[in-house]
């Protein structure tokens, strides 16, 4: 009796043990390694982990471990499948080889076992939650990338980066809306918070403004509009929202801006200014007071809209991280592409701790006879 009490303590920490070592991350061939690891200090020998591939592909070797004393003969071998719970589809098979004809006892083979068991929750946890962090990633980037047309005289580029793959979806977005008479509607915007709630408010903005922008108001009265109906709606997150109405025919641009960050121009040198605008309350508030800037834009300057996590670091002065965007000295003659490019990476944006929305226009110079 005392010695199947022993056996069983012994199983019961050698379970704890793995549960502690074993899914450490979320990352399957780290996983696969630590497996690999646990069973050679229990067991001895050599183990090898193989992941299953799709069918007809031959299976993935994601892990190996063996003592220093031990080569890979033949010899004793246990194999067991990673299967599924849901399931019982199996990831793969952990096979631990022991050199010398030494037979494993049954306590071996469970704890060979329990341990493969644990490793492919962990692996098939991992997966399920990669697959829906890239749905929900594909979901963002396709509200985001899909704006109207402008004018084809008027050349844009836009770009979208997410707060991390923890945070799946945000509120960021931007947007271009056509207009009469060759005429353009810029517009970049910030719903207060992050998930999906913040996607579904953004959403609910971009189709308000869409149907608001089409009556071809001036973008200050765009901003009141879309405002007292947002604000009607207690359930809306108040959102920044920033207008440009691209006029190519006349080489202007005028603004509008709601609780957002100033935009920047790039000239044909490629330095950076950025422009002074008035600033109005965040939409959703009811508050109303838009006032609109008209300033010259010309086919030479790249006008760059974004979101505040294009600029912001934690602990640092808006004032500074906007500064660091205007000491910016691109290329000669930067148009929106090249724009986007350089400023995604020159500010580490990929870094970012919250998301990022921006989007580029140049107006395209008009053949000479």
């Amino acid at each position: 009796m005392a010695e199947q009490d022993e056996a069983l303590l012994a199983r019961v920490r050698a379970m704890e043990q793995a549960i502690g070592e074993i899914g450490t991350t979320l990352d399957e061939t780290n996983t696969c390694r630590e497996l690999a690891t646990f069973l050679v200090r229990r067991l001895g020998g050599s183990v090898v982990v193989d992941l299953a591939a799709e069918q007809g592909v031959p299976p993935r070797r994601a892990a190996t471990a063996r003592l220093s004393s031990e080569s890979y003969p033949s010899g004793s071998t246990l194999s067991a499948a990673l299967a599924v719970a849901e399931d019982g589809k199996p990831l793969g098979t952990v096979t631990a080889t022991r050199s010398g004809g030494v037979p494993f006892t049954a306590e071996e083979a469970a704890t060979v076992h329990h341990a493969a068991r644990l490793a492919a929750r962990h692996i098939g946890h991992a997966r399920r939650l990669a697959a829906t962090e890239d749905t929900a990633l594909h979901l963002q980037r396709a509200l985001v990338a899909e704006p109207g047309r402008p004018h084809p005289n008027l050349e844009i580029a836009g770009g979208y980066l997410p707060a991390g793959v923890r945070t799946l979806v945000g509120g960021d977005w931007f947007e271009t809306v056509r207009l009469h008479f060759g005429r353009s509607l810029l517009v970049v915007g910030d719903v207060m918070g992050h998930g999906l709630d913040a996607a579904v408010d953004m959403n609910a903005y971009r189709t308000v403004l869409r149907e608001v922008a089409a009556t071809d108001l001036p973008p200050h009265r765009v901003l009141r509009h879309l405002d007292s109906v947002v604000a009607e709606d207690d359930a809306r997150r108040p959102a920044t929202c920033l207008l440009v109405r691209v006029d190519p025919a006349r080489s202007t641009a005028t603004f509008a801006n709601a609780g957002h960050l100033p935009p920047a121009v790039f000239g044909a040198d490629g330095s950076a200014a950025l422009v002074d605008l008035p600033v109005g309350p965040p939409l959703g508030t009811g508050v109303g007071g838009y006032e609109p800037t008209t300033l010259p834009l010309t086919p030479a300057e790249t006008l760059l809209l974004f979101t505040d996590g294009l600029v912001e670091r934690r602990g640092e002065d808006i004032d500074v991280s906007l500064a660091r965007l205007a000491a910016l000295r691109l290329p000669p003659d930067p148009g929106p592409h090249q724009v986007v490019d350089e400023v995604l990476r020159r500010l580490g944006a990929h870094r970012a701790e919250d998301d990022v929305a921006v989007l580029a226009a140049r107006v395209r110079a008009r053949p000479t006879a």
